[in-house]
Formats: C-alpha cells, structure tokens, sequence
C-alpha cells in the first residue's frame, strides 16, 4: 500500500497467495479468535488473498488498497468481499460503517516512507479497545549477524526493487511506532523459520 510517496504498483499478476502467507495466516488468525474478533479490515490488502481465507473461516471482511492492479484482482476472484482503492493519505472514513473489531496490516509498513500514517490511518477504524495486527520482516541482532557472515546482506537488503522495503524493523523500533500513535502492545510472534530467524515477526496492539 503506497503512501503518498511510492508507487503504488506492486506488480501484481494473480490473486494466488503469497508466500508469506502460508506462514503468516496461522498466526494471524490465533490472534483474531484469541481476542473474539467478528469485523475485520485488511489494510494493504494486495490482491485479496488473505481476505478470501478469512471470510471462508467466518469473518466479515473487508480489504483496501492503493494498487488498483491488486484491487482488481481481488474483486474478479472474490466479487462477494468489498474492496477499495485507498492509499494512506485518504480520508479512512470514506470507508464508512462501523468501527472494525481488528486491522491486519500484512507486510505493509516496511515499504512506507511515512510509517507513522499506518497506525494513525487505521485509528479511527479500530473500535476502542480493539485491535491492530501488524506483520513485517522480522530484523534482531541474531539475523542481522547471520545474514552479513553467510554474505547474503546484499540480497536481502537489495536497492534494485522497485517499490521494495525501505524500511527494517525491530521489534523494539515497530512497539515504539505502535506506542507513539495510541495504541498498547499486547501480543508477540514470530512468524516462519526457527526462533530468533523469523522471517516475520507479528505485533498486536490495542487502541487507548
């Protein structure tokens, strides 16, 4: 999902899952029922994939996007879920109704310039005491100290995507932006790979 300052093409070329969500999805959804979740928006939602599992498990989903490539996708396989194409300098209220019970935001905050408008965007769409899921590339001083001994430091930080990660979170640094924007984190995981290796890592906040 772009923010006013990157592209918003992704690259899409199917609504197929991404590989991240074969590892990511379980954990997501443990958090979900751990917290009676029913309402759930999909902030950065790509080409909807995530969105069809959820409704088929039984949530009222919804999914936005400022890739209309990705939107697109979406709704041709998935016409019976709402989809919008949004990026994080809109108005959230365009999306209308009832506050949601979560927000995931899967593998989205590592590509914004502007990361703090993801928690702030999200705000008024999350219900008082209810949740914001956020999942990003997992980055501590264990990984980062592999990844420069197996000489992969430049693959894995790689300049030449367009539209890559231009951000790398801890989960110190992803708490502090999570705090500082009105929410409390509750909840840890890592997500894929062996502890300390995660490919991911998966904070759950809630809204003050």
């Amino acid at each position: 999902m772009a923010d006013g300052h990157t592209s918003s093409d992704y690259g899409w070329r199917d609504s197929e899952p991404t590989g991240s969500q074969a590892y990511l999805e379980p954990v997501v959804l443990a958090f979900l029922r751990r917290f009676a979740a029913r309402r759930v928006l999909d902030l950065g939602c790509g080409n909807g994939a995530l969105r069809r599992r959820l409704k088929d498990v039984g949530f009222d989903v919804m999914g936005c996007d400022a890739d209309p490539t990705g939107i697109s996708l979406a709704r041709s396989r998935s016409p019976d879920i709402r989809f919008e194409v949004l990026d994080l300098h809109a108005s959230p209220e365009s999306l209308g109704g009832q506050p949601f019970d979560a927000v995931v935001s899967t593998e989205v905050v590592e590509h914004l310039y502007s990361p703090r408008r993801l928690p702030e965007f999200a705000w008024p769409l999350v219900k008082e005491r209810g949740h914001l899921i956020v999942t990003t590339p997992y980055h501590g001083y264990l990984k980062n100290l592999m990844l420069a001994l197996s000489g992969r430091w430049d693959s894995h930080h790689t300049a030449l995507w367009e539209g890559g990660h231009i951000k790398f979170w801890s989960r110190a640094t992803l708490t502090e932006l999570l705090e500082r924007n009105g929410y409390r984190v509750t909840g840890f995981a890592g997500a894929g790979r062996v502890p300390l290796l995660w490919k991911s890592m998966v904070l759950v906040a809630q809204r003050l």
